[in-house]
């Protein structure tokens, strides 16, 4: 208990080096995937996923930390930080492959993925993961 206590003096200390750990792990992800997957769109669809279910598992943490206005956004920059890179790299991967619309943004497309999330837990019939694939889907390269 005394290591933990001073590595992490407060509860709120031990949190925000989890939820660091995490952006971090899921940051790391996308380079890991593009490399061993078997098309760019393959990577990014399963890069999405890994970050549908950080989203889905910290929402309750955004909640709480919004009492926290300077914390918030600390993380909050953090996330979008290390994340957006991560997604537009798999995004020009995939563009550059040809196999999705080259006019998506990293930024706007972790938005309309964290708010098809942001419902989930309040709506048990929601299915966030089917929801982010039918937006992935949309992403193709149409054929007209």
């Amino acid at each position: 208990m005394g290591t933990l206590y001073r590595h992490f003096p407060t509860r709120a200390d031990l949190i925000i080096a989890v939820y660091r750990h995490q952006v971090e792990a899921c940051a790391d992800a996308g380079p890991l995937l593009l490399a061993s997957s078997a098309t760019p769109h393959a990577a990014l669809r399963q890069w999405i996923h890994l970050f549908v279910d950080f989203l889905v598992t910290k929402h309750g943490l955004a909640a709480a930390m919004q009492s926290d206005k300077a914390g918030f956004d600390t993380l909050h920059s953090y996330f979008l930080d290390r994340l957006v890179p991560t997604c537009a790299q798999l995004l020009s991967a995939a563009a550059e492959a040809g196999e999705i619309c080259a006019d998506i943004e990293a930024v706007e497309l972790m938005w309309g993925i964290g708010s098809l999330c942001a419902g989930a837990p309040n709506a048990p019939r929601t299915n966030a993961r089917r929801l982010v694939d039918l937006l992935i889907n949309g992403l193709r390269q149409s054929s007209e």
